[in-house]
């Protein structure tokens, strides 16, 4: 079924553009958007639900139209919208013209399905979007089994997550709790658990991650608070060089677990 809205004042195009600008507009009703044709398609690939794609004529080419509706479950409405209301809906320019509406994810811990042996990444109390995008680059880059987002402080659905990811939101299994609820996870589970701090630590290098492993990484401003250093498994650094003392929260996760990767074999 197809609709065209060429008025920027249509309740429809009102309340996407609250659902991109508040978090609260998102967690009420369950949805969130995503723009370009690569996450859409990606998101699709990974079983995320689309309820309506919108596209302007003027601006997504033929060829990546046709290909997306050739996937498109027949359930997903499909709105043509004019230049004008697709430039007052989208959230960043060069998105090629397509933004579609999708139920977000529970991502609850007990969801994760993981195998034997796993890999996992987990950032506490991350704030910026930016540096959450980063990570989930970092994770899918990686291969992990899953990344895991403990005492989260900003809306996972954010679309400056979605953009500074590039698609890997939709890559990358995804669960969010508290930090104790995080902790009783791998405790249950027998996963031995590496926190990156300063106090009491040794080198990622002297460690063995070839056993199902969590690699915890902090906030460059905070780190990782006592629990995670009373209940690791040992808390590790990256010996530096330099005068300063931290790097990038991602720079740091991707040193870690690619390091967890080398040791694995890269399998």
């Amino acid at each position: 079924m197809y609709k065209e809205i060429s008025s920027i004042h249509n309740p429809t195009i009102k309340q996407l553009v609250l659902l991109q600008e508040k978090s609260k507009e998102r967690r009420k009703n369950g949805l969130f958007l995503i723009e370009g044709i690569r996450e859409v398609n990606l998101a699709l690939k990974s079983g995320f639900e689309l309820t309506e794609i919108f596209y302007c004529e003027e601006i997504i080419t033929q060829d990546a139209l046709e290909n997306l509706k050739e996937v498109l479950p027949d359930s997903v409405s499909q709105v043509i919208v004019s230049e004008d209301v697709y430039k007052k809906i989208a959230y960043r320019s060069g998105t090629e013209g397509l933004l579609a509406c999708a139920k977000s994810k529970s991502n609850c811990l007990e969801d994760l399905i993981l195998p034997e042996n796993p890999l996992l990444l987990i950032a506490e109390a991350p704030e910026k979007p930016g540096n959450i995008g980063a990570l989930l680059r970092t994770a899918d880059a990686a291969g992990v089994d899953a990344f895991i987002l403990a005492n989260p402080k900003t809306d996972l659905y954010n679309p400056n997550i979605i953009r500074s990811s590039v698609g890997g939101l939709f890559t990358v299994d995804i669960a969010t709790g508290s930090t104790q609820e995080v902790i009783q996870f791998l405790e249950a589970r027998n996963i031995n658990c590496y926190a990156a701090i300063l106090q009491e630590a040794i080198s990622y290098e002297k460690q063995d991650f070839t056993k199902p492993t969590a690699l915890v990484v902090g906030t460059e401003a905070d780190g990782l608070s006592q629990e995670w250093r009373t209940h690791a498994t040992q808390n590790i650094i990256i010996p530096m060089q330099g005068s300063l003392d931290s790097m990038n929260v991602s720079i740091a996760a991707a040193i870690l677990v690619f390091e967890a990767r080398r040791q694995r074999g890269f399998n």
